[in-house]
């Protein structure tokens, strides 16, 4: 098996005895920068840095368990695949990720059927460098009280609209627990998410300065029921390009990039939640996108003004 290994240089040998490489030459002595590879959970991760630390130090104890708490003890297999392109620089793409409480607005799907609201039971962790997170809800089973808070403030939570085969939110407890909402982003720009039983893996690839490629892997695993794969398949509308829930993001940082080309003189506020990039049992916060830029001013080598 190669790993990296130099296996072949166009005319090596030249042609009719004339050119090539020199006696001299070794392809033992040459080959294309190698990467450096871990494996976590069925997920490959690589680096051209061989100084980078081990996965588990990089991710942190609490980033980590909730990677293995979606594929921990499971074999994930592929069920397809969405590519998109974004009109937006990739930070407004990875902003949009950390932002915990743009859900329930922007996407109504979610309120509308009640899939996620920042009333529920959940949190935020923060890795301590900032540029990992975790934005996670759960069904509160001790509660059955009618929620008022999106009404008492006049936040728009509902919609006249309903679905014609109300089987797409039927599933089942993922791995045992009541969070029906996960999703986890590692610096740079790696997502796992956990929306009902839509699991997948995203990559956020920047292609310009305005032009971000969005690339979705949608995952099952070898130990589920032909129910199971077929709730799975189902719930995969959810996400994706045309998504019920995620297709408004794939425009709104269009939106944001056109009004930032407009104001170049001016400066955002993210002060929802506090001024400090740390976990939080409320997901009204800003935090984890302070958490973003922490990591990015640092890997930039630029003084952060966000605290711990």
């Amino acid at each position: 098996m190669k790993r990296g290994e130099l296996t072949g240089v166009a005319f090596k040998d030249g042609i009719n005895g004339k050119g090539g490489m020199p006696e001299s030459f070794r392809m033992a002595e040459h080959w294309p920068r190698k990467l450096r590879l871990a494996v976590l959970h069925g997920l490959v991760f690589g680096s051209f840095d061989n100084d980078v630390p081990d996965l588990e130090e990089y991710f942190g104890e609490e980033i980590t368990g909730r990677i293995e708490r979606v594929l921990g003890g499971r074999t994930p297999v592929v069920l397809g695949r969405f590519t998109q392109m974004l009109p937006n620089n990739w930070k407004l793409y990875v902003e949009n990720v950390k932002d915990s409480y743009h859900a329930s607005i922007l996407h109504l799907f979610f309120t509308t059927f009640e899939l996620n609201k920042l009333s529920m039971r959940g949190g935020i962790i923060v890795s301590p460098g900032g540029g990992h997170h975790v934005s996670y809800s759960a069904i509160d089973r001790s509660s059955e009280a009618q929620d008022s808070s999106y009404a008492d403030q006049k936040i728009r939570s509902d919609s006249g609209y309903r679905l014609a085969d109300p089987s797409l939110l039927e599933g089942f407890s993922e791995v045992g627990d009541d969070t029906t909402l996960q999703i986890l982003s590692t610096f740079p720009g790696f997502v796992l998410q956990q929306i009902q039983n839509s699991v997948a893996v995203r990559q956020i690839l920047p292609r310009g300065a305005g032009r971000t490629e969005l690339n979705w892997t949608l995952l099952g695993f070898e130990e589920d029921t032909p129910e199971q794969r077929r709730v799975r398949l189902k719930q995969a509308n959810l996400v994706g390009s045309a998504g019920y829930i995620s297709m408004e993001d794939g425009c709104v940082g269009g939106f944001v990039q056109r009004g930032v080309a407009g104001a170049a003189d001016q400066a955002a506020v993210l002060r929802m939640g506090g001024e400090t990039a740390e976990s939080s049992e409320s997901r009204v916060t800003e935090a984890s996108v302070r958490g973003f830029w922490k990591a990015y001013l640092a890997a930039m080598g630029i003084r952060s003004e966000v605290s711990a």
